[in-house]
């Protein structure tokens, strides 16, 4: 409305060639101008600000702790560690990689193998829990499980799932699964139909990788994959409560990264004692929280 009258000047007062000229560069001036205030505009809605610090802080910071190694028990070198419990005298274990995935009975002082039932080829074990006298041993990548007596080890039934599967444990009457992500499910033991799902969080950040777990005293704890960290998970909120930092074990059996990682948790309830193994490794290590 502004350009109206030189409009119409431009049009009474020259040739009509020369005004549509002055016209056109008038009309894309102002567009450029509209246009400068449209891209500041666009770029302040689309480029997300930094987020202070505070802002990421939901819930306290989670505390740091260590371990210190009480005993070292024999474990199988060649046991690709992936689940382990324990039940009375003895250890329940899952090993993976495709043609060597087992459950075993294994006597916990001697390191012996006193039972084993070997998966067929295709399956790549993962987690174990138990529910009463049965135990749940779930697969990598096959999306499927498998559901054992506990003292016969012979198998009861199989089950389905979705996605992958890494860890697994038993509050006693459900089970949660990890998936490599920071997000839990929670399963129901007679048919594994999922129940809900929570994210985990570590300083009000995702925390990813979680692999191996277990249930320790109304806690969630979790091995972080490719570290030497067990996170301990509030399971009702998400929230962790507490690093468990395991380096001392590295260091004080000269063990390295080639003899694989950190993966293994087992609590005893009656005796409340922590157990913690690896991959390949040759201990299975009684260790106490400090």
């Amino acid at each position: 409305m502004y350009f109206a009258p030189l409009v119409q000047f431009l049009w009474r007062n020259f040739d009509i060639m020369h005004a549509k000229l002055i016209l056109l560069y008038v009309f894309i001036t102002v567009l450029l101008i509209a246009a400068c205030g449209f891209r500041d505009q666009r770029v302040d809605q689309v480029v997300e600000k930094p987020k202070s610090k505070s802002a990421h802080l939901s819930s306290p910071e989670a505390l740091i702790q260590t371990i210190k190694i009480v005993k070292r028990l024999p474990h199988d070198t060649n046991a690709f560690t992936q689940g382990l419990l324990v039940a009375g005298a003895f250890f329940y274990e899952s090993t993976g990689l495709n043609g060597k995935s087992s459950v075993r009975k294994v006597d916990m002082l001697t390191g012996k193998i006193l039972d084993r039932k070997g998966l067929d080829p295709q399956f790549f074990g993962e987690g174990l829990a138990m529910v009463d006298d049965q135990l749940f041993q779930i697969t990598w990548l096959n999306q499927q499980g498998f559901v054992y007596d506990r003292k016969s080890l012979n198998l009861v039934r199989e089950f389905t799932y979705i996605g992958e599967g890494w860890g697994l444990a038993s509050d006693g009457t459900q089970l949660y699964k990890s998936n490599g992500t920071h997000v839990i499910t929670v399963h129901s033991p007679v048919d594994f139909s999922q129940l809900r799902a929570f994210s985990v969080t570590l300083n009000g950040r995702p925390c990813d990788k979680l692999n191996e777990l277990e249930w320790v005293e109304g806690e969630l704890w979790a091995n972080v994959w490719q570290t030497d960290r067990i996170v301990r998970i509030n399971p009702k909120t998400g929230v962790v409560n507490a690093v468990i930092n395991c380096e001392v074990i590295r260091k004080e059996n000269k063990l390295t990264m080639t003899s694989d990682v950190l993966n293994g948790i087992a609590y005893d309830k009656l005796s409340k004692q922590v157990y913690v193994t690896g991959k390949n490794w040759p201990w299975i290590f009684l260790v106490s929280v400090i």
